[in-house]
């Protein structure tokens, strides 16, 4: 490698630029390293003069620190390795890494030494001004500067397939969108603003960069639902904060305090320190580090893990020597093979014996290794001499098929003739539910929307699991609605379409492409579902696939769930699995009526023989026991309703950042309404509940307003307004609870439209 002085001179040769604007700076001030490990080595940077009307020296220099003289190139020779802070060795390869500062190269092209006066960010920052009402201003342009650059930051992560959560990436996700969002609370806005700005950062950076369009509703969806539930921890952080303010000492917040509000009210230290610098007191980091170690030391003793820290480089070596596998599976249930490598116990062997359990790879093979959700085959490879059981098929480093599983009879070598075989009935099924996934993802975008996304998946023969972006649980209709496209789908009864092309020839031809996910030069794009003229349902996709959609069958979703913030579940069955399931639960919904309704008749029965016998028994008027058998048979009729998705609709929404339930049942007896309430806020934990109930051709209705809205909302006026469109006369209550009634039940919709319009 030349040294940096050759370089310097053959620089001046190559620019021509005198002596003067070439300068030598002394190694220790002039060298890059990537952090206290590594590799590292002396640079040369390029530097632009921005004009003598701006104050700063030439770099080297004591007023380098200026806005003059702004550097927009670097070259780094990588030369060395830092091994420890005194221990540093020449490279076996020194290179050159080069980088440009192109935000700097777009100032310096539109006159300007700051890249927040650039034409992008002057949108940006603009778009923040009018949505926080503020005006920009030397003291607070900081904060609408901090709410640009994290906002961009923010919806490129979440293009990339990066979703908040508290920890990884999406840990550093979830800072930086908090940041900003702090930012827009100190700027004084009350209401969620950076989903609003999204719109603007997309047409500003969509041409460059297409991703961001693709993944518009995502990030809207994820920014403002966070920006939601920051509010929330927010409004909840600051009055333990301030109530902890008496325990501050010396100007410091002690490090347990600090990590309480972490540990149990997920208020992060840097938002803690962040707020508190305003008022100029210190947090005992050394203490909050303390608190933290010792719950990590605790956690560490409850966890009682395999004991395996080994990091198994034998694939490495494998795939040096063997190269990848062909797959046949697309088209074949078996094939022929040659063995090209056994490992046993971790190690490559030459040959396995009856009874080893050990891994086999060949150089071609039917079976499917586990990827893309769907799991791997399983089958017998066989040949005249020996029988070894695939219990399991993996995928290493992306193309080698490693057959997992136990010879049970003979002996197999390397270079042995063997005869592969899938178990197909397994397969069929798995290719079913793999393509089943296909067209549920795409009903889910449609009925939920485009910000729904796919987050992960497990392709079983006897389910299927599927994992996507989505803030709120899917309602009975909308769960219909999907189910319904699904089935049109499979019933359309039309032919799967494989398709070899590029990624960027896919994604413009519509298929859809996962954020975060990685393509190679070629894809497979499967398309399926008869609607009109075009496919139901376009993906890239590696996985196997039935030829047509009625082998899918009738589809079922089955259950929802949550498993991380703005990451929901939904699990199905199909066809014969789906029969079983339906048949085991008609038995048991069976089982329970039978038991329900002997239960009945028996009160029925007790309540008529009281009816029948003297007014007073045993000093007990015949009428008291009466009422509380008719309560215990009432009480039972209303878990029969609950119960009954007929006569009880549930709807949860998000309207204009409030969570309100819509709740309609039928034949409930509106003195118990009180319960729905109470059921429907401990299920939002914070919104309003809007309840509805018909009882021969009556309805009443109410509405319950949660502690923390009751400043804002008001139960008896929200209840007026639902009133007076049923024909009611009006209503009462508490802020927080109030009932009504009426007589228009086919009014019940539009009253509730007319609560929500006053939202």
């Amino acid at each position: 490698m030349r040294t940096i002085r050759s370089l310097l001179i053959y620089g001046k040769k190559i620019t021509g630029l005198p002596e003067n604007r070439i300068y030598k700076i002394a190694t220790d001030d002039n060298f890059w390293s990537m952090g206290d490990l590594g590799p590292c080595g002396p640079c040369s940077e390029i530097f632009y003069d921005h004009g003598e009307h701006l104050k700063g020296g030439p770099p080297g220099s004591k007023d380098q620190d200026g806005d003059r003289f702004i550097e927009i190139w670097n070259l780094v020779f990588m030369q060395f390795e830092q091994l420890s802070k005194d221990k540093r060795i020449n490279l076996p390869k020194p290179s050159v890494d080069t980088g440009m500062g192109l935000e700097r190269i777009s100032a310096l092209l539109q006159g300007t030494h700051d890249n927040y006066e650039t034409d992008h960010f002057k949108t940006l920052i603009k778009i923040s001004s009018n949505l926080t009402k503020t005006k920009v201003t030397k003291e607070n342009i900081a904060s609408h500067r901090v709410i640009a650059d994290h906002l961009r930051a923010s919806a490129f992560l979440i293009a990339e397939g990066v979703l908040p959560s508290n920890e990884g990436r999406g840990y550093v996700l979830r800072r930086i969108m908090r940041r900003g969002m702090r930012h827009s609370h100190t700027l004084g806005s009350k209401e969620p603003i950076f989903y609003n700005i999204v719109p603007t950062l997309i047409q500003e950076m969509s041409d460059s960069y297409p991703e961001l369009k693709r993944a518009e509703a995502l990030i809207t969806e994820i920014l403002k639902t966070e920006e939601e539930k920051f509010s929330t921890l927010l409004s909840r952080g600051m009055e333990i904060l301030n109530d902890n303010l008496s325990k501050v000492k010396n100007n410091s917040l002690p490090g347990e305090v600090a990590f309480k509000l972490y540990d149990t009210y997920g208020f992060p230290l840097d938002l803690t320190q962040d707020i508190l610098k305003n008022k100029k007191i210190n947090v005992d980091v050394a203490g909050f580090n303390k608190a933290m170690n010792e719950r990590k030391e605790k956690t560490k003793l409850a966890w009682k893990g395999s004991g395996d820290q080994t990091v198994d480089k034998i694939w490495f070596n494998l795939k040096d020597k063997i190269g990848s596998t062909e797959f046949l599976g697309y088209e074949k249930k078996k094939s022929e093979g040659i063995v090209l490598s056994l490992i046993k116990k971790g190690k490559e062997v030459s040959e396995i014996n009856q009874g080893d359990e050990g891994e086999l790879i060949t150089n071609q093979t039917p079976f499917y290794g586990e990827s893309g959700g769907q799991i791997g085959d399983i089958g017998f490879i066989f040949n005249s001499n020996s029988n070894f059981q695939v219990v399991d098929t993996q995928k290493k480093l992306g193309d080698i098929f490693v057959h997992q599983g136990k010879l049970v009879k003979g002996k197999i070598k390397i270079k042995d003739s063997v005869n592969l075989v899938i178990d197909n009935e397994r397969r069929a099924n798995i290719r079913a539910y793999h393509s089943a996934t296909h067209l549920l993802h795409e009903a889910l975008r449609r009925i939920l929307g485009q910000h729904v996304i796919q987050k992960g998946s497990f392709v079983g023969p006897d389910k299927l699991r599927f994992d996507f972006s989505h803030t709120k649980p899917i309602d009975e209709n909308e769960i219909k609605k999907i189910e319904k496209y699904v089935n049109d789908m499979v019933k359309s009864n039309s032919e799967v379409r494989t398709r070899l092309m590029t990624p960027k020839e896919a994604v413009d031809n519509g298929a859809l492409a996962l954020f975060g996910e990685k393509y190679g030069d070629e894809v497979r794009v499967l398309s399926m579902g008869k609607e009109k003229n075009k496919y139901f349902s376009t993906e890239l996709c590696g996985g196997t696939h039935v030829k047509n959609t009625s082998e899918i069958g009738e589809f079922k979703i089955v259950n929802q769930s949550a498993i991380a913030s703005g990451v929901r579940r939904v699990e199905a069955l199909r066809a014969e699995q789906l029969a079983n399931y339906l048949k085991k639960k008609k038995q048991e919904l069976d089982s329970l009526n039978k038991i329900t309704s002997n239960k009945i008749t028996s009160l029925e029965k007790e309540i008529k023989n009281l009816g029948e016998k003297p007014a007073v028994v045993n000093d007990l008027p015949n009428n008291e026991k009466i009422k509380k058998l008719n309560k215990q048979l009432e009480l039972i009729n209303i878990k029969l309703i609950l119960k009954d998705k007929n006569r009880n609709e549930i709807k949860d929404e998000s309207i204009k950042g409030l969570k309100v339930r819509y709740q309609l049942v039928k034949d409930f007896p509106s003195k118990e309404l009180r319960s729905l309430i109470d059921q429907g806020k401990k299920d939002l934990k914070e919104g309003i509940v809007i309840v509805y109930t018909v009882v021969d051709g009556k309805v009443g209705m109410a509405v319950g307003v949660t502690n923390k809205l009751v400043k804002k909302y008001n139960a008896v006026e929200l209840v007026k307004l639902g009133s007076k469109v049923i024909g009611g006369t009006g209503g009462g209550g508490r802020n927080d609870f109030a009932q009504a009634g009426g007589n228009l039940p086919e009014k019940i919709e539009k009253s509730f439209q007319n609560i929500i319009d006053s939202i």
